[in-house]
């Protein structure tokens, strides 16, 4: 990737394609809770982890306005039943209005379920993660793929994804010869690599060519790099103008010189 224009022409071409969802946007429904107890992240390496993803995967998805990108907020999955609700750490709804954004997602409401959710593993959940959660997001839900991930770099790395065949079956996916997932849903490859400043196995975001989705720091170094090879460009433009001008005077210089001497030999 040279520029983020090429970005952007690659990412327009591997956007996925979608129907608009049934319902309609609702931020809140009265009798359902919003929030808990509980903090956003088990740790310092899950909040890193969530907020990195979630980040790329907002912006990369930002130029759809149908593509909801939720973190760590209360998904019910049956109306009337405030139990039957779960708090993915990432999830994406295809076929939503983006905005405005709400407290819970309510998938009667909007005719939507989440396409795609993303758990990372912590000490707490991780029994779940890998059993009961498979089949409750796959199944009882109607998500399409789950993946885990554990971020912490002191704990074994693991990362799996699951996924429902036409057929309704979960299947497993299979990883590729470095590990990475391909998300047929999302069109996007997943791969981690680790992080030795903050020592968190990083999961990342790539497009299927293998291009990363980059974080909001590197596409502002992408932008200042950018901007210095045009002002690179530019300077460079301007002193080969300056050059010519001057050699165009010498030009002149010489041929007045020239015709000054023939003059004077007449």
């Amino acid at each position: 990737m040279n520029t983020l224009n090429d970005f952007e022409i690659k990412q327009r071409k591997y956007m996925p394609v979608f129907p608009k969802a049934n319902g309609k946007l609702t931020s809140y429904i009265v009798g359902y809770p919003c929030e808990d107890d509980e903090p956003m992240a088990a740790t310092d390496f899950h909040a890193e982890q969530i907020t990195t993803l979630g980040d790329q995967l907002k912006r990369h998805f930002a130029i759809n306005k149908l593509i909801h990108v939720g973190m760590d907020s209360f998904i019910y999955y049956k109306e009337g039943d405030i139990t039957k609700c779960v708090a993915p750490d990432i999830y994406i709804v295809f076929g939503v209005e983006k905005y405005p954004l709400r407290r819970s997602f309510y998938t009667w409401a909007e005719g939507a379920v989440p396409v795609t959710v993303i758990e990372f593993i912590s000490d707490a959940t991780a029994h779940q993660d890998r059993t009961k959660k498979v089949e409750l997001y796959l199944k009882d839900i109607g998500v399409q793929e789950y993946f885990i991930h554990q971020p912490e770099m002191k704990k074994p790395a693991e990362f799996r994804g699951w996924k429902r065949s036409t057929s309704g079956n979960i299947l497993e996916i299979e990883p590729d010869a470095e590990g990475g997932l391909f998300s047929e849903t999302l069109n996007l490859w997943f791969r981690w690599k680790e992080d030795l400043t903050t020592h968190v196995r990083l999961l990342r975001p790539y497009l299927p060519d293998g291009t990363p989705i980059p974080t909001s720091m590197e596409e502002k170094h992408m932008k200042e790099h950018e901007q210095n090879l045009r002002e690179q460009e530019q300077n460079r433009r301007q002193a080969a103008e300056e050059k010519a001008k001057l050699l165009e005077d010498e030009i002149k210089r010489l041929q007045a010189q020239l015709a000054e001497r023939q003059n004077d030999d007449e």
